[in-house]
């Protein structure tokens, strides 16, 4: 990227971000007057006892009067707050999704009319060090007195930096404004700007020349009003056009494929990092400038300043997104530690981002007192580096199965991809450890401790599964019962982390009843959250696990069916399996007399019940239908069983099949392929990042 498109980037990035302020400062108003004026209050509470007890009509009259001035007052103001509120938010909208064009001439609109009020500020700044009776400047010039002149409380040397100062915002209002440019107008401008002090140096009355800022203004005044009544058609048909824009690329590509064109093309992330980083910045400065600033702690300004970046819902964007941005980091260290070819990382930062700001919203961090607020904050916290661990197990994890299944030899590639795991099991327990000494138990604890707990689990189901797929690549022969420890170890963790979920679910619902009286939204997105966990993450892989456990029975129970090998068949069939091209001491006899191993068969009988080799049916139908009658009446009798067993993926049809096996494969090349069928069927069991999201949202 060249530096004029960096350039011209920041600068987008800068034009967009005051719009942010304004919709900021808009949020922290009180939009309900709660707090009635002392007057009132006072009127109201010092009514006379005596007249109360004798309940005269005066009395009456008076609290009647007082009590409808308060209504009326501050149903007022409360009127007043909302319809600058909508407008306000509106407006900072509308102005941060302009193109980068009509940025520039909103800036420019503003920037004149700043001109015109910083004008007349400065002259009549100037016309008030006037003093009644002082000789006019042109008088001291032509006496040449040279002693006024130079004094530095004379008025020349007084009015000579408004002098300077009126006429470069004249030269700037003359370049920039959007009015009619007539050439006189542009000679014009720079010296109405220039008048008050052209007339406080001659002889005038000084009453006079107090009312000449305001002349000085009218004319640049007139051109703004003239600029901003001509472009009202334009900002119209601009607003309109963006509007048909949007619908149109809604209704062509998507909703989703509209929101994710915006936020590239409005460079949110970017923006709302810049925005946060210099309100930051601004509130350290504040801080800094104060005058305790000496006695205060390095602990408690950085205290103050998370609690005041997320005490609104913008500034809480802007917090999410410095967060995002450090979790995605994170992620990339990681990936090139464990010399990873594919970016999986992707959605690390994303995901982080959108979990945090949920679970802010969920628990109402805007709306805390500011000490609630930090504790809130570092709790949340604490819940996103657990969500961490999970995605950091996500990435390992594939790493560690194609290392075992390709059979390499990099021990570098092994010992990062162990010293990780080793990480992702420390560093939970480390936390557990820390929170659990200093904190009470709690419903927050407890999810917190679930999730620590279910990355430990995860990682020593993925280092048992590496383990046996390295104990196999040193065997010389077939190992036939490898599948089914893949599939029991599989199990044990899926059913640990189906029971974490129905954990989370209570977890959640007792927050929801108990801990949530005062927090309307966090308490609507909770629902929202329980809802989603439980169809998702509790009653889909509940139906999904006892589908595939069914599956797997009914598979097992047709390869019981078939007759085994003898050693003297195998010895005439002198030949390998044809699925994964191992020699057999063990096998299977179909209907149409082909040999298989039994486990090589099983996985194919997940797929179909034809041979893979003359695709005739492999078990005899009357076998097939005692087989199958068991199996649908214990689904009818237990339709709803939880998720026990986990969820395995159906073997992919893409097995290559030969009619006439290779006898020269080496067993590596062979086992390798055996690896990366168990492999595709075993892995694919793990939660999804995004699934573990929904239950961390749910759980706390």
């Amino acid at each position: 990227m060249s530096y004029r498109a960096k350039f011209l980037g920041f600068v987008d990035v800068i034009m967009r971000i005051p719009p942010l302020f304004l919709l900021d400062e808009i949020l922290k108003m009180n939009l309900f007057n709660e707090n009635l004026s002392s007057t009132q209050l006072g009127s109201f509470t010092n009514l006379d006892t005596n007249n109360t007890i004798l309940n005269s009509s005066s009395t009456l009259n008076q609290t009647d009067s007082i009590v409808n001035n308060i209504d009326l007052h501050g149903l007022s103001v409360t009127l007043f707050k909302c319809v600058i509120f909508l407008i306000g938010c509106f407006s900072s909208l509308a102005i941060f999704m302009l193109w980068t064009r009509h940025l520039v001439i909103i800036y420019l609109y503003i920037i004149s009319v700043g001109l015109i009020f910083l004008s007349h500020w400065s002259n009549v700044a100037a016309v008030a060090l006037l003093k009644e009776g002082n000789p006019s400047l042109i008088e001291d010039i032509l006496n040449v007195n040279i002693q006024r002149l130079t004094s530095s409380d004379g008025m020349a040397v007084t009015l000579l930096p408004h002098f300077l100062l009126q006429y470069v915002m004249g030269i700037i209002f003359a370049y920039i404004h959007l009015g009619p440019k007539h050439q006189l107008i542009q000679r014009v401008l720079p010296f109405t700007f220039l008048m008050p002090l052209i007339l406080a140096i001659l002889p005038i009355p000084i009453n006079i020349v107090k009312h000449a800022p305001t002349f000085s203004a009218v004319l640049p005044l007139v051109l703004s009003k003239i600029a901003i009544w001509s472009a009202s058609v334009d900002i119209f048909r601009t607003l309109l056009s963006g509007y048909r824009h949007a619908v149109s690329f809604a209704e062509n590509f998507g909703l989703s494929a509209l929101v994710e064109n915006e936020w590239q093309r409005l460079n949110v992330p970017c923006v709302l990092r810049a925005f946060w980083t210099i309100r930051l910045l601004e509130q350290f400065a504040s801080i800094a400038m104060s005058p305790e600033a000496e006695a205060l702690s390095f602990m408690f300004t950085f205290q103050k300043l998370l609690i005041s970046g997320c005490e609104t819902l913008i500034a809480l964007l802007g917090m999410t997104s410095i967060i995002s941005f450090i979790c995605h980091y994170i992620g990339v260290l990681f990936q090139m530690f464990l010399m990873a070819e594919e970016d999986d990382d992707k959605s690390i930062g994303t995901v982080s981002a959108i979990l945090f700001y949920i679970l802010s919203l969920q628990t109402g961090l805007t709306t805390l007192q500011p000490d609630k607020r930090f504790v809130r904050l570092c709790r949340n916290l604490c819940l996103l580096s657990t969500a961490l661990l999970h995605f950091l197990h996500n990435m390992v994890s594939p790493i560690l199965m194609s290392l075992s299944a390709s059979h390499n030899p990099s021990r570098k590639r092994h010992t990062r991809a162990l010293l990780v795991c080793a990480f992702l099991v420390l560093a939970p327990v480390a936390l557990l450890i820390i929170l659990w000494s200093r904190h009470q138990p709690s419903t927050w604890l407890l999810a917190v401790s679930v999730f620590s707990i279910e990355v430990i689990v995860k990682v020593l189901v993925s280092l048992a599964t590496y383990t046996l797929f390295l104990v196999d690549a040193q065997r010389q022969i077939f190992w036939e019962r490898l599948d089914d420890y893949i599939y029991y170890i599989k199990a044990f963790g899926n059913s640990v982390e189906f029971c974490f979920g129905i954990f989370l679910f209570f977890n959640g619902a007792w927050i929801l009843l108990f801990e949530s009286e005062n927090n309307t939204l966090g308490s609507i997105i909770r629902s929202l959250m329980l809802l989603i966990h439980s169809y998702f993450n509790i009653w889909c892989e509940a139906r999904a696990g006892w589908s595939v456990y069914m599956k797997r029975r009914t598979a097992v129970q047709k390869i019981s069916s078939l007759p085994d090998a003898s050693s003297e068949e195998l010895q005439h069939f002198d030949d390998v399996c044809a699925i994964c091209y191992q020699e057999m001491t063990s096998a299977k006899i179909t209907r149409c007399r082909h040999y298989f191993h039994g486990v090589c068969l099983r996985k194919w009988l997940y797929v179909q019940d034809k041979c893979p080799l003359c695709h005739e049916i492999v078990i005899n139908q009357d076998v097939k239908t005692e087989v199958e009658k068991p199996n649908e009446e214990a689904i009818e009798q237990v339709p709803n069983l939880e998720q026990l067993l986990p969820r395995r993926a159906t073997p992919s049809r893409n097995i290559i099949l030969h009619h006439q096996p290779h006898r020269g494969r080496s067993n590596s090349a062979s086992r390798e392929s055996s690896h990366s069928s168990i492999s595709s069927n075993t892995t694919t069991s793990s939660t999804n990042p995004n699934n573990g999201s929904g239950r961390m949202m749910a759980g706390n």
